[in-house]
């Protein structure tokens, strides 16, 4: 079950999926796709694994999540975020097209795994249109991959001031 949890910076989204990820009930593998380039983003990360669980796996890639999804282990695997990939890989000069492909190869991969995978991303389409191409560029390829993701997504969610909105219910949601 691939599950897709989107919202904008310091909606919840990220406690909200390790809450669903660690609710499975299974291992988890957390692949994590933040680069430290200054003091402040080296001090977040490293609150960010303090903050972990110690029986969690953590897998910190930034280029090849693709890869690393199919290398999981475990039956639970929380992918934070396609934010930050995106962003890695538009600053390591891919086109538009090879960052697109690479998402699809990730959710082939996601789609092959038995378990429940989660997949994290912030929306960056709902504000102003951004005054410089590079911002543009980013936003439209993470616009791209966001809706690949929520559409290839079992269950899609909206972390808005903490509150989860569904915006795509998974068939238990359905179930009476």
């Amino acid at each position: 079950m691939i599950l897709y949890v989107t919202g904008g910076a310091r909606s919840g989204k990220s406690s909200f999926a390790e809450a669903r990820a660690a609710a499975s009930g299974q291992s988890v593998t957390y692949l994590a796709t933040a680069q430290a380039f200054d003091t402040e983003m080296t001090e977040r990360i490293g609150r960010h694994r303090a903050d972990r669980p110690v029986a969690w796996t953590t897998v910190e890639e930034p280029l090849d999540v693709p890869q690393a999804v199919r290398d999981a282990s475990t039956p639970t695997l929380l992918l934070d975020c396609l934010s930050l990939w995106v962003s890695n890989m538009l600053l390591s000069d891919w086109t538009d097209e090879a960052m697109l492909a690479a998402a699809d190869s990730l959710l082939n991969a996601a789609r092959t795994r038995s378990g429940l995978t989660v997949l994290v991303s912030n929306e960056v389409g709902q504000g102003i249109v951004p005054d410089n191409a590079l911002a543009r560029r980013y936003r439209d390829v993470l616009g791209w991959v966001n809706q690949r993701c929520a559409a290839a997504s079992d269950e899609a969610v909206l972390l808005v001031s903490g509150l989860p909105l569904q915006l795509k219910p998974s068939k238990e949601f359905h179930e009476f």
